[in-house]
């Protein structure tokens, strides 16, 4: 193999970096790899790449993060994305994972990580949390679900109930399911009060649901998640909360209870049994 000949790979390596880092990128390696056309120069037919592909992440970015993009403005927001992707470019063929890292990269980013934890911003803390909530819910639009297969219903009985596996729990310091639903709405709620905020979700029929928690529902559904049986669960909850095994139960099971609004968001599955295909 000649000097002057190079390997795909290092072409590849090379038009990567070209699109991420424009400015890394000399005029004479840009001559050196590609062709000039009848109207544009190598460098100007490398610079339509170089703008479209930035274009088509911060989209991406947008999309995965909409509640975000509105709280920050869009122009911050671009700002903050654009510095993301520098840091943490794309390195899969899906587009699926690009904002994987970013609540992780605005944590490590924040400008007042080095202070006192008591003199943190908590605008900071709202955008993290804002982040990690909608990485969540992005996640749980593709995971692996139920659908196709009967979930339970309200006759099946406790000690068969389970978690359905596109299932996730999650804890804030901010309301930010809250938030989120009010944008999605095309509302431009307030910036929120930090407040403490634990939220469940289950998609049923390719539609995710959020349910807001009280901290001891929070707490029952991570010991149902642990693997832990209904019934046990129940009389651990009645154990902490000093209340009775048959009180606990029958809020459990009232009419109105959250047993039967959990069911019907789609949240348990029959233990063991998938059941018939059905139409969705």
């Amino acid at each position: 193999m000649s000097e002057d000949t190079i390997s795909l790979d290092a072409i590849q390596v090379w038009l990567q970096n070209a699109l991420i880092s424009p400015g890394s990128t000399s005029c004479q390696e840009i001559e050196k790899h590609l062709r000039p056309s009848a109207q544009l120069k190598a460098a100007q037919r490398l610079g339509i790449y170089q703008r479209s592909y930035y274009l088509r992440l911060l989209q991406c970015m947008r999309e995965q993060f909409p509640a975000l993009c509105h709280a920050l403005g869009d122009q911050l927001f671009t700002d903050f994305a654009r510095e993301y992707l520098q840091a943490y470019p794309s390195e899969s063929y899906t587009l699926y994972e690009l904002g994987r890292r970013f609540p992780q990269y605005l944590e490590q980013t924040r400008p007042d990580k080095d202070g006192l934890q008591q003199a943190r911003e908590s605008w900071v803390d709202f955008m993290i949390d804002l982040a990690r909530f909608e990485r969540q819910l992005f996640v749980l639009f593709d995971a692996p679900g139920h659908e196709g297969k009967l979930l339970a219903d309200r006759t099946v009985p406790d000690h068969v109930l389970q978690l359905q596996p596109c299932f996730a729990l999650a804890d804030y310091r901010f309301p930010v399911a809250s938030y989120y639903q009010q944008v999605r709405k095309g509302n431009n709620p307030a910036f929120p009060p930090e407040g403490h905020s634990m939220v469940a979700m289950a998609r049923k029929n390719y539609l995710t649901r959020i349910l807001l928690l009280t901290p001891t529902q929070h707490a029952f559904l991570t010991l149902l998640q642990q693997g832990h049986e209904i019934a046990y669960a129940l009389e651990l909850m009645a154990l902490q909360l000093t209340l009775t095994v048959e009180y606990v139960y029958e809020s459990w099971t009232a009419p109105d209870g959250i047993r039967k609004r959990w069911i019907d968001a789609g949240v348990f599955i029959h233990k063991g049994i998938c059941g018939p295909e059905s139409i969705v």
